[in-house]
């Protein structure tokens, strides 16, 4: 509880630095982006000495990278803003690997199928854009997006739970015996978008299968007020029978957006009901009753938000402007919910010494105490996505897309192998045993040796 000397403080700086913000405006919006893009530049590793390019310092995940890249090329593209432009194409350069799928040696023994997808959601991001491509010697946007795609896509997994991805790649690292929402609901809107970029009817293909998972694994549930969309569930003995109860916003913005895609692409109505059941469980779920603003509703109001669930809104409030471009019939209705939210992000981004440090509560009407870079990079995107109807939709490949592809992309990789490599069956143990044994019988005689 914050002290009655703190409340003071904090309302005196709201009151003298109000970061000034007309939705809609692109010059106030882009002013703001620019205020906001310099404190999420303090978090930077990668123009420091030392620093890794494309990561930002503890304890910020790399995946969280992932999420504010895709949000900047955003930026670049709405306010005409190259700054930041040349960070932005090493990051995305330096990150991809060797094998250019985004599993780079320094994430290659941690890194989950929830994080590799946030960098391919950054370059999808990259694709829809234009953003600056790489030369004809290094794979285009698409293609790296659809390395992503095909190495996430070789890891489903049918022996357990009937399919599904793991949340983690790698089996000795904990949480390997868990299914979640976020992995699969990323590669559910990588492949709607690669589907409407691409017009290749396969992606769809891919999209709906991970649903029907989804609802199968009833991690997504039928309710009174749209659908419920859990968090996941342990593999363990009951066969992801006993669900993880959380919601999230991020799993329901990629649920909607993806499907947005989906039916922009295909017009079919069924994709139109699930994204208007998605959007009711969000205004259900993540939508303060008394302001209109989103919030976090698992843990904000407790204060227990961490890290990583502090920056979710940031991908949950683009993922609302998707919507609003693909889905006409919907544009008014989440205009309205991005606006009136930017404009409570607006008064939380009014502390720090700077006078634009972000809040985790848009709904406080000033600076709330709480800062991070999951509460700057969130406040960019809902502001940002106030200038989405002002912009032409994602591109395509047919509408002025220029990114190069390669369906194939990712499937010649050492990593798609990877599951084969560190599985370790009793022969592997037996020989692991006897190689042990040989190697204490000749240091046994080496030290005995050496003593005589």
């Amino acid at each position: 509880m914050k002290s009655i000397f703190t409340i003071i403080i904090t309302l005196f700086v709201s009151l003298t630095n109000c970061l000034d913000l007309e939705v809609g405006d692109k010059d106030s919006v882009c002013d703001a982006a620019t205020l906001l893009i310099e404190g999420i530049m303090d978090y930077y590793e990668g123009i420091r000495p030392g620093g890794t390019v494309g990561m930002f310092q503890a304890p910020y995940y790399w995946w969280e990278a992932g999420e504010i890249f895709g949000g900047m090329i955003d930026t670049w593209a709405w306010c005409n803003n190259d700054t930041y432009e040349q960070m932005i194409y090493n990051a995305l350069m330096h990150q991809k690997g060797s094998q250019n799928n985004y599993i780079p040696a320094n994430q290659s023994t941690t890194e989950g199928n929830d994080d590799q997808a946030f960098w391919g959601l950054a370059v999808i991001e990259a694709t829809e854009r234009n953003f600056t491509n790489p030369p004809s010697d290094e794979p285009g946007w698409l293609a790296l997006t659809q390395a992503v795609y095909n190495t996430m896509l070789s890891r489903w997994d049918t022996a357990n739970c009937g399919g599904g991805l793991r949340w983690q790649i790698f089996q000795f690292n904990s949480g390997y015996d868990y299914k979640n929402t976020i992995s699969n609901s990323a590669l559910f809107a990588i492949a709607a978008r690669l589907a409407r970029y691409t017009q290749n009817e396969t992606y769809v293909d891919t999209a709906e299968m991970v649903w029907d998972w989804l609802v199968d694994v009833k991690f997504i549930q039928d309710s009174s007020n749209g659908y419920t969309i859990y968090d996941g569930a342990n593999i363990g003995t009951n066969n992801c029978s006993t669900i993880h109860t959380q919601t999230w916003s991020y799993n329901y913005a990629l649920l909607l957006s993806g499907s947005a895609y989906i039916y922009n692409f295909t017009g079919n109505d069924t994709w139109l009901n699930r994204f208007s059941d998605v959007y009711t469980g969000i205004e259900s779920t993540f939508v303060n009753s008394s302001t209109g603003i989103i919030y976090e509703a698992m843990c904000q109001e407790s204060g227990k938000c961490n890290n990583d669930q502090r920056s979710f809104k940031s991908i949950f409030s683009r993922s609302l402007g998707q919507s609003a471009q693909l889905i006409s019939s919907y544009t008014d209705r989440i205009m309205n919910l991005i606006n009136t939210s930017a404009k409570g992000a607006a008064e939380s981004c009014s502390g720090g010494s700077d006078g634009h440090t972000c809040g985790i509560n848009w709904s406080y009407g000033s600076w709330d105490g709480w800062y991070g870079l999951g509460e700057q990079i969130s406040a960019l995107e809902i502001m940002q996505n106030t200038l989405v109807m002002q912009n032409a939709p994602p591109l395509t490949n047919s509408t002025g897309g220029t990114s190069t592809g390669d369906v194939n992309a990712g499937l010649t990789s050492r990593e798609t192998s990877n599951k084969n490599l560190i599985t370790v069956t009793s022969k592997d143990k037996a020989g692991a045993g006897v190689l042990t044994a040989i190697v204490l019988i000749i240091f046994v005689g080496i030290s005995g040796w050496t003593i005589i």
